[in-house]
């Protein structure tokens, strides 16, 4: 049995007996340094998707934390992904964010590599290197693990991680909602229309947390409900289908993992709320129906903005989405964001999604708009000498949480905090920073997977 980690985060900078978190974690520069090492070397991390490099050659480039790295299909079908930088001199050997090509040729001496990161190229290797340089240790650097997902992909630096279905836990079937179609099943999804990126000078943990489940700051998005955007014509989202339903937060402690949940009443699903076209309407109830037939008792749950461990964010249903908070710096973080469909969909369901998907989210979406002006503000605030001296309260909630939490037959792994009667509970975001308090202060593995 592991011993349970302690350090200067641990109880120190991440107090959660009193639930106080100093604001040092979100604007010291040295900090921002250690957990380059301490959680982005070591945690898996979100590449991509298997839709967006289909064909031999086809490669798309992502990050690592601060890492540009390649993900490519070699031209035996394979999938890698290599740091993105030229073992000569470092320069990119990419500079491009998505194509096809048979090697990766470094614009500043020439050395090339095919596209499973061997060196096959070195300019005057006869005449300069007398050819005596061992091409077979000078290859791209590769990921020490990589593992595809349901059409996800994942990739880790640390070669004693676990595997990524372990690193999951329980929270897997959670990240299904994300990566299954509409219906239920496993037919394949798609990215669609390309990953939007955009800026935002804040601390790479304000996003995480607010995505970990916040769920005390609607208030923030009155405006967006007032308009309407979702596509009911009303609130956000489908509001008539989470206001009959039951609302829980779900975190795994041993994992870092946690999202909130609706359980949605028995019987006959909520009818579909896209009346502007019956074709969509159509599909979306059908495909709720198959679903539920599927799933059982478990296709009554849908899913609520989460989080994975340490900065990839689930938005299930609507809009069916994953966004990755970069770190770019103590100040800075960089938001990609990938929507996606179901593959075999009607052109009008996917052009449908693609608009309420650009109204929602992304940087000219109205929600979005919301959360980014509250991180901006909060980041900036903290940055005072004296503001630094004064903790957060993430209080809510507190003592309340469940384990074996059961409802009318179904079982919900975790632990559970129930909303109905709270309304709102911090018992998420806490759990985000005890795990990332425990990778700051644990010295590998072997600690940090307790649950073995």
């Amino acid at each position: 049995m592991a011993t349970k980690t302690k350090g200067r985060f641990v109880d120190e900078l991440v107090d959660l007996k009193a639930g106080q978190i100093s604001r040092e974690i979100f604007v010291n520069e040295e900090i921002y340094a250690e957990e380059q090492e301490q959680v982005f070397t070591r945690a898996w991390l979100f590449i991509g998707h298997e839709s967006q490099v289909p064909k031999p050659g086809d490669y798309f480039v992502s990050c690592m934390g601060e890492e540009s790295v390649i993900l490519c299909r070699g031209r035996d079908g394979a999938l890698h992904v290599f740091l993105n930088s030229c073992r000569h001199r470092g320069m990119k050997v990419c500079r491009y964010d998505e194509g096809n090509t048979p090697v990766f040729t470094c614009p500043y001496h020439g050395w090339s590599y095919a596209t499973d990161g061997k060196l096959v190229g070195v300019p005057f290797f006869k005449d300069a290197y007398h050819e005596k340089l061992d091409k077979s240790k000078w290859g791209l650097v590769e990921v020490a693990q990589m593992e595809v997902y349901k059409g996800s992909i994942w990739a880790t630096w640390d070669p004693a991680a676990p595997p990524f279905t372990e690193y999951l836990g329980d929270f897997k079937m959670f990240f299904d909602l994300s990566l299954e179609a509409w219906n239920g099943t496993d037919e394949p999804l798609e990215v669609i229309g390309g990953v939007q990126k955009w800026l935002i000078p804040c601390n790479w943990k304000f996003p995480a947390e607010n995505f970990s489940g916040d769920s005390y700051h609607n208030i923030s998005h009155r405006s967006v409900d007032m308009v309407g955007i979702g596509p009911s014509g009303t609130g956000r989202r489908d509001t008539q289908e989470r206001a009959d339903s039951r609302r829980l937060q779900v975190s795994f402690p041993d994992r870092g993992h946690q999202t909130g949940i609706y359980v949605l009443p028995g019987g006959s699903p909520t009818a579909a709320s896209y009346q502007q076209s019956p074709e969509v309407a159509d599909y979306f109830r059908e495909a709720e129906e198959k679903r539920r037939a599927i799933k059982g008792e478990w296709g009554r749950v849908t899913g609520s903005p989460g989080e994975i461990f340490p900065n990839t964010a689930l938005h299930p249903r609507q809009p069916r989405s994953i966004a990755v908070w970069h770190p770019r710096g103590t100040h800075q973080t960089e938001v990609w964001r990938w929507y996606f469909v179901d593959a075999g969909a009607p052109y009008a369901v996917k052009d449908f999604l693609r608009q309420y998907y650009i109204r929602y989210s992304g940087p000219g979406g109205l929600t979005e708009q919301d959360d980014m002006e509250n991180w901006n503000y909060a980041h900036s605030a903290s940055r005072g000498t004296i503001a630094r001296r004064h903790p957060y309260s993430y209080e809510q909630g507190m003592g309340s949480e469940q384990t074996n939490f059961e409802l009318d037959g179904l079982k919900i792994p975790g632990t559970v905090m129930d909303l109905t009667e709270a309304k709102s509970s911090e018992q998420n975001l806490r759990n985000f920073y005890k795990r990332w308090a425990e990778f700051m202060d644990a010295p590998n593995w072997n600690e940090l997977a307790g649950w073995r």
